[in-house]
């Protein structure tokens, strides 16, 4: 409901069942799309190409407290969602120089919440009124990177991320039980419409501390130059009685909210890899802004303060792939994975911060037809939770806990003219 809302999880399917990391990874057959120093390693004549699907299972449960503060029955709700996780490639442009694209959802917005009128004066003179706010859409991010090694050991890179998209938010008061008679009240029905288009911009570069022909371990670091996105802004309402019907009126400043931004952001990874394993780690930090900036009105009729804060992730990840080049034994061709990734969400809600937790395993199934190609299986188990209460008018109020079950399938496609046969012209028919 607050700012760009939902913020998806970045990285390849490959990466994600890995814990998300990727600032260090540096591999020949895989696209890695957070770190734009990585696409230096793209080997000449080939292409890479990678597309992930997600579908998610989501359970919310909300602890509820009496006026004696004694915890009652929780509310409870449980939903499901599916989309495509994100389209990238990668190609080389000359030596030691290459580029990736790819294109991603960047964070997402979908809720719905319904209220009642609690003032006795507005029940006894009017009639019971009910308020609803809803809000659907989502940001995009299209990012361009280009990478190029200067020196064997030493990679840099830039990237232009273009964020694209709408969120419309809407709200309505209205009287459900009439005591009055007509042409006494009013309904309202509000929108308000952001519409993003804008530019940023990211920084990476890659250091092979050990490069050798079994053994690379390689530091990364980004930044991520963030701010506002500055949204196209249009706000209604729809005012009607039973009287007459009113035109739909342009308004300005009508339903605040906390900005649509995007944080300057750190992150620092290393990656290991030799014959047969693999490992990472990479910390962030985004810093979303001030938090005395705060959003407590019209859906938020108890002025419970949302405020953007600062966060900081760790993520982890193993691979073991028990023998890459045995053409026996397809079991020992396979990778498999698994990983977590820990932090806080980017918003706290009446001063209490959210803790996010994500335990992830997948599978990575060579294809042979496509010599390094693969078929890229991710699980995810995730937990969001506020570790206290909060007080709404001495009133004890539990906020919501969130698990989820993910799903991820993506396929990796890598074809180089040594060993794969796409994209290169045949010379006999």
């Amino acid at each position: 409901m607050y700012g760009p809302g939902e913020l998806m999880t970045p990285g390849t399917t490959q990466m994600r069942a890995m814990g998300g990391i990727g600032i260090g990874l540096r591999a020949i057959g895989q696209v890695n799309t957070l770190n734009p120093a990585a696409t230096s390693i793209t080997p000449r004549k080939s292409f890479l190409f990678d597309v992930g699907f997600d579908g998610t299972h989501f359970r919310n449960n909300q602890p509820k407290y009496n006026s004696a503060g004694e915890r009652i029955s929780p509310a409870k709700t449980v939903y499901n969602s599916a989309n495509i996780h994100s389209i990238a490639l990668a190609f080389p442009l000359a030596r030691n120089l290459g580029t990736s694209l790819s294109i991603s959802p960047y964070s997402s917005v979908g809720y719905k919440v319904n209220t009642t009128e609690q003032s006795e004066d507005i029940w006894g003179n009017i009639g019971r009124g009910m308020y609803g706010f809803e809000g659907d859409g989502d940001i995009t991010e299209v990012k361009l990177s280009v990478g190029w090694a200067p020196w064997q050991k030493f990679s840099i890179g830039i990237a232009a991320k273009y964020y694209w998209g709408n969120i419309e938010r809407r709200y309505k008061a209205a009287i459900t039980d009439n005591i009055v008679g007509t042409g006494t009240y009013n309904s309202t029905v509000g929108t308000d419409n952001f519409i993003v288009s804008n530019f940023k911009f990211q920084a990476g570069l890659q250091w092979n501390i050990i490069l050798t022909e079994t053994r690379i371990f390689t530091l990364g670091a980004t930044y991520d130059l963030g701010g506002n996105l500055n949204p196209k802004f249009s706000s209604y309402v729809h005012t009607d009685n039973t009287i007459t019907s009113l035109s739909k009126l342009p308004v300005r400043d009508q339903m605040s909210s906390l900005a649509l931004r995007v944080p300057h952001q750190v992150g620092v990874g290393l990656f290991f890899r030799d014959r047969s394993i693999a490992w990472g780690a990479d910390y962030v930090y985004a810093a979303w802004g001030n938090n005395n900036e705060s959003y407590n009105e019209n859906s938020n009729p108890k002025n419970v303060a949302v405020t953007y804060t600062d966060t900081h992730t760790i993520k982890l990840g193993f691979e073991y792939t028990p023998r890459v080049t045995d053409v026996r034994n397809y079991l020992n061709r396979i990778s498999y994975r698994v990983g977590a990734r820990l932090g806080n969400y980017y918003q706290t809600f009446g001063g209490q911060r959210i803790n996010q937790l994500a335990i992830t395993a997948g599978f990575g199934l060579p294809v042979k037809i496509w010599g390094a190609s693969s078929v890229n299986i991710g699980f995810e188990y995730g937990r969001m939770s506020a570790p206290n209460t909060i007080s709404i008018d001495n009133q004890k109020i539990g906020l919501v806990t969130q698990n989820y079950y993910k799903l991820s399938v993506g396929f990796s496609l890598f074809s180089v003219d040594t060993s794969d046969y796409w994209f290169v012209r045949q010379k006999f028919d």
